[in-house]
């Protein structure tokens, strides 16, 4: 049985979780960050480092089914929406993440790892109501431990964010200790539930100053059960941090100190040793936190009112070897029902495309690569190429032309993948059913730094200063 399957704290005694709750009245979300806070942090960008569990990355077939599991709760997270008792909904799934943060919570600091995520709002980690002796149960967040740990009051604003448990308590708002509670539901059945709740943080900015924020708004999971959240799926990671659109996401709260924008530099994990990623949030785009504006492209970032948390980027056409091909644009956009559009998913290894437009692409790489096909199987790919005794592989270019006429062009190693020896794939998938919309993965974003400038409402890329040493 998991872990956090173990967590409950229906036996403590009232007294016990009084000691968990603050008196105080919890103060709304935009106002989180002391003043000391912000002026420490705004000068230099956070920067925190990306890492990856496992140093290697996993095989063909278990990225495929990962990803075609995020993509079956990405698009469940999409129609949650429609209902009012669920204005939140994380769409983190498990193990497809493959990067993660480090980040310290609580006072003394307590190091969790959580899994980055474009694709929810929501940060939580998994929470244990251990009071002593609790070193052998690591893998969680100790509030008892904490002198700065407070939920948030079921009768504060800040708790209409999170969607409740059907069988929460009624909020009582003459109580001083009715606590926020929050239950998120995932597509394979699984659930955290637990306290919505607010914390000190502590990071490392860029220029190695040591920053606390003393007002993180999170979800505290004493309940968490599913592969989704729990167990080895879950890659060894303690929770996830939400870099999503929302209000309650980690970027937005940060992002009065650090001018609403993040940018992050995903490096080629395939790589012996792994070069480390990073996750900057505030200006200044690179791993060095330093590209030149002048060198980065933009494209708006559009907006789904029926998806708020993605971050959705318009597709007008693809070129291969600078040849646009004949894809009806409508295959790209958003209709009325909030189905079809292009996101940036971090937590997705793979690329999807409407199957239109993959039909298109996979026929012109058909045509165009001279090289023999593969008679090695490899299940779900329906290009790979024998590429045993061959120095040096010449693939064909696929080109994005964007909104705001911006290209995208990603080295073919970001869509052509090694699925065996002396064998590699296209890394394109068909996205089959209506209610979905495309989606660029960690491989297609590898080797470019991505800014995601909220208050402009536009993304920023490049390939400079994101190389390896």
């Amino acid at each position: 049985m998991s872990l956090y399957m173990n967590i409950c704290m229906s036996n403590l005694h009232p007294t016990m979780l009084m000691a968990l709750i603050s008196s105080r009245l919890s103060i709304f979300l935009t106002l989180f960050l002391s003043s000391v806070a912000v002026a420490a942090a705004v000068q230099t960008p956070l920067k925190l480092p990306l890492l990856h569990k496992n140093p290697f990355p996993p095989a063909p077939s278990e990225a495929l089914s990962a990803d075609n599991h995020r993509l079956s709760t990405l698009f469940s997270a999409l129609h949650k929406h429609l209902h009012p008792q669920l204005p939140v909904n994380s769409a983190a799934s498990s193990g497809s993440g493959q990067y993660l943060v480090s980040l310290h919570l609580g006072t003394p600091p307590q190091r969790l790892l959580l899994v980055a995520d474009t694709g929810s709002d929501l940060t939580w980690v998994s929470c244990s109501a251990c009071r002593r002796h609790c070193s052998s149960r690591a893998a969680s967040f100790f509030p008892r431990h904490s002198a700065t740990f407070s939920p948030y009051h079921c009768f504060d604003r800040s708790c209409n964010l999170v969607p409740h448990p059907k069988n929460a308590p009624h909020c009582n708002h003459t109580r001083r200790h009715s606590t926020c509670r929050y239950e998120y539901s995932y597509s394979d059945g699984s659930i955290t539930n637990g306290f919505f709740s607010h914390e000190t943080t502590t990071f490392n900015t860029s220029a190695a100053k040591l920053v606390k924020f003393q007002h993180l708004s999170f979800g505290c999971g004493f309940w968490n059960s599913g592969p989704s959240v729990s167990g080895p799926a879950f890659n060894g990671a303690h929770g996830v941090l939400g870099l999503g659109r929302g209000p309650i996401s980690f970027s937005s709260q940060l992002g009065r100190a650090f001018g609403h924008k993040f940018s992050y530099c995903l490096m080629d994990f395939t790589l012996a040793p792994p070069p480390t990623s990073y996750l900057l949030i505030g200006g200044g785009g690179s791993r060095n936190g330093a590209v030149a504006r002048t060198k980065l492209s933009y494209t708006p970032l559009l907006v789904n009112p029926l998806s708020p948390t993605f971050y959705y980027i318009g597709i007008e056409s693809v070129l291969i070897n600078d040849v646009k091909l004949r894809i009806n644009p409508a295959v790209w956009a958003i209709n009325e029902l909030g189905n079809g559009g292009t996101v940036l998913d971090s937590g997705t290894t793979l690329t999807f495309l409407p199957e239109p437009a993959y039909r298109r692409i996979l026929a012109e790489f058909e045509r165009l690569v001279k090289l023999p096909r593969s008679g090695q199987p490899s299940p779900g790919f329906d290009l790979c190429l024998n590429v045993s005794g061959i120095s040096r592989t010449i693939l064909p270019r696929l080109s994005f032309n964007l909104s705001g006429g911006s290209v995208f062009s990603p080295p073919p190693s970001n869509y052509f993948i090694d699925t065996a020896e002396g064998v590699k794939c296209l890394a394109l998938q068909p996205v089959t059913t209506v209610e979905g919309f495309s989606v660029f993965g960690n491989l297609m974003q590898q080797g470019f730094t991505f800014e995601f400038d909220k208050d402009r409402s536009r993304l920023g890329f490049t390939r400079h200063g994101c190389g390896v040493p």
